[in-house]
């Protein structure tokens, strides 16, 4: 299976192949190898012997392996049992569920939005609602994630919520009977002229979700389109495959992204075929320290074909692509197999997308200086891959504002494509990045 994002899937088969055989049998341990595994058997038993209390040897085990992993570089680790199954949910975009988005808050969980036409919206569920027990037992105590994995589940059960509403004296339960939801990866809207389209991740359902945008946004607007705005801020990333037809959906023709592996002979090339969705419309798309991996594939690649002009901040920098391993019934490992590189042959690892115009975003006063609020990038990530000759850069923040009025970059992005706002830089030059 072959990823490339923060968020990662599945989208395809790994099988042994013969030229792996071959490599393993060049690449075989040597007796010092040997010697060191056999002092991590010698250490194993003797913290399984001589611990103050049996210690739980599964998760040792499991540990041990997951520190070798995560020693490489931070996306490669160990995925047990229930982290791959939460993966693969995740970046199918369907799950068993209730349709709510939730966050913690003084250890309850709030509901942040219903989604539209879900079991949850039709019960009535409010934006605002604290969600105080489920089934019962209260979730004070439970983490996000603990709660979230109690409220998903098969398709066609039933949960009773109860819940806690402002404005209403005592907690009251509803049942809620889950059904298959799917994430929304794309959302989209008129602005006057403008089509705007947001990628959340790259998910099973990203191209189909980006298609019927731009079908909808042509049909609202009609011949008064002046183009499109591509947000992919705080996009975390997501399946490569995903991000490889996202780009196509605006080129024609030209290499998309390519990888690059240890060994000789393991180069992929990925080529757009003809057939832009916008019919050559101009395109602004957005970027900033939360765009990473996926988005960036799309970023330079569009980037490097004139086919969009880049706005924001520098971009995350995750050059890499991880390769999911199953081990049965044991889980899997994601390993980091592969740099990719734009077209033009730039590798973005630990320096990432610079924007061809680059606008800042202003932090609010309440949000300067708090440790979560700070410039993102893999630069700054502990054992981080190293950039390409020892460029690197250390990524930009990530800040959205939630209303658009004060979105500085997304109105810079309008103001583009609405003649409002003029730069060199766009249009962008259809013939710059790609070498001759």
């Amino acid at each position: 299976m072959i990823l490339a994002g923060v968020v990662i899937g599945v989208v395809g088969t790994i099988g042994v192949t013969q030229p792996d055989l071959l490599r393993g049998a060049a690449n075989a341990a040597s007796p010092e190898t040997y010697r060191e595994l056999n002092l991590f058997g010698d250490v194993f038993e003797r913290v399984r012997a001589d611990y103050v209390e049996a210690p739980d040897e599964k998760g040792m085990i499991q540990s041990a392996i997951n520190g070798m992993l995560t020693s490489l570089d931070p996306h490669s680790s160990y995925l047990s049992p229930e982290s791959f199954q939460d993966m693969q949910v995740q970046t199918s975009g369907k799950f068993g569920g209730l349709g709510i988005e939730v966050t913690m808050e003084d250890g309850v969980v709030k509901v942040v939005s219903p989604i539209d036409d879900t079991p949850a919206a039709r019960a009535g569920i409010l934006a605002g609602d604290l969600i105080i027990a489920l089934d019962g037992e209260a979730v004070q105590g439970l983490s996000l994630n603990e709660a979230v994995d109690l409220m998903r589940g098969l398709v066609d059960t039933p949960i009773i919520l109860t819940i806690l509403r402002e404005g209403v004296t005592e907690p009251f339960e509803v049942e809620i009977v889950r059904a298959e939801i799917t994430i929304q990866a794309v959302r989209s809207r008129t602005e006057d002229n403008v089509g705007y389209v947001r990628v959340t991740s790259f998910s099973e359902q990203t191209f189909d979700g980006l298609r019927d945008a731009i079908a909808k946004l042509e049909d609202e607007i009609g011949d008064d389109l002046q183009g499109f705005v591509i947000d992919l801020r705080n996009n975390p990333g997501g399946l490569l495959d995903q991000a490889i037809a996202v780009s196509d959906a605006f080129l024609n023709q030209g290499e998309i992204v390519s990888t690059r592996g240890r060994h000789a002979g393991e180069m992929q090339r990925f080529n757009a075929r003809s057939g832009d969705l916008t019919d050559g419309k101009p395109v602004v798309l957005l970027i900033n320290g939360g765009s990473a991996s996926a988005s960036e594939i799309v970023a330079g690649a569009l980037q490097d074909h004139g086919r969009a002009t880049i706005v924001g901040t520098r971009s995350f920098g995750k050059g890499s692509v991880q390769t999911i391993i199953p081990l049965g019934a044991n889980g899997a490992l994601r390993l980091t197999t592969a740099k990719y590189f734009t077209p033009s042959g730039v590798s973005i690892q630990a320096k990432g997308i610079a924007p061809d115009i680059r606008v800042i975003q202003e932090l609010p006063e309440d949000l300067v200086g708090r440790p979560t609020i700070r410039p993102r990038g893999e630069a700054n990530l502990r054992g981080h891959l190293e950039g390409e000759d020892g460029e690197e850069e250390s990524g930009s923040f990530a800040y959205v504002p939630p209303d658009p009025e004060d979105d500085v970059q997304l109105n810079y992005a309008l103001d583009l494509l609405r003649g409002l706002q003029v730069n060199s830089a766009f249009p962008p030059d259809p013939n710059r990045g790609i070498p001759n």
